[in-house]
């Protein structure tokens, strides 16, 4: 029969990885690390301009997807309209949503500008500011059912 004191460790062992496992599905983990970072990013091309249209915006998406599999990040939902990209991500907590977010548009404009020169007569592809809200469980599909809607709206 074990001891009062090893009893005790080997429920809490097993509560610990039943409370892990649960969180498995919606938590990801890194070697000294279990994390929760959603980010939901809106940004716009400089001056507000329709330029994200047809193959431009399908070449978008893919840059953004390629970028963030780089990044170590997983796309919740992405939607890129005629003047601004709405994007829900899964981050590290290595990352600051700054860096993201320039990593993001400096590649995709250097990509898109070589890409496509009529986007060359633009300043630049993006502007400097952007809008960027965390989100946990209770509102990531609240968020990814909005995103999904802008594309319907417009």
């Amino acid at each position: 029969m074990k001891s009062e004191p090893e009893a005790g460790s080997v429920l809490a062992r097993a509560r610990q990885s039943l409370y892990v496992s649960s969180m498995a599905r919606q938590y990801r983990h890194k070697t000294t690390s279990i994390f929760l970072l959603n980010y939901h990013f809106v940004w716009i091309p400089r001056r507000r301009r329709r330029v994200l249209k047809a193959d431009v915006a399908t070449r978008l998406r893919i840059l953004l997807r390629k970028k963030l599999v780089e990044l170590d990040c997983e796309t919740l939902a992405l939607e890129v309209q005629p003047d601004h990209v709405h994007l829900f991500l899964s981050a590290t907590p290595d990352l600051s949503p700054r860096q993201i977010m320039h990593r993001l548009k400096g590649y995709s404009a250097r990509a898109l500008r070589a890409e496509f020169p009529a986007l060359m007569r633009m300043p630049s592809m993006w502007t400097r500011s952007y809008f960027v809200s965390t989100a946990g469980n209770v509102s990531s599909q609240t968020i990814r059912r909005y995103i999904e809607k802008q594309a319907k709206q417009d």
